[in-house]
């Protein structure tokens, strides 16, 4: 099942910017455009491979400096048609976040 790339803060991080950047470095080997920042919502929705918990997300549209590639615990990178995605998906995705890139 192919879920959104998501992240934890860490103590170092001095916010949710400074952790999607550090994030998108080290588990995709890619920079954020911080000028293309775009702030999409809040959601949640039942985590997929942890029973009883559910996922909160700040979610965030971003530009990409360099190709994203497969490193660290990312096992499998697949872009997704938001109009007709067809790929097996954790439910934030379908349910929250692919409808917000239709338009």
């Amino acid at each position: 099942m192919f879920q959104q790339h998501g992240v934890k803060r860490d103590p170092v991080d001095a916010d949710d910017l400074a952790t999607l950047a550090r994030e998108l470095r080290e588990e995709l080997g890619c920079d954020l455009r911080h000028a293309s920042l775009r702030f999409l919502r809040r959601a949640s929705a039942p985590a997929a491979n942890e029973h009883g918990h559910v996922v909160e997300a700040e979610v965030y549209e971003v530009e990409l400096d360099g190709e994203p590639r497969v490193q660290a615990e990312i096992a499998e990178l697949r872009w997704v048609d938001p109009a007709a995605p067809g790929v097996p998906a954790a439910r934030l995705s379908p349910e929250h976040i692919l409808p917000l890139l239709r338009n």
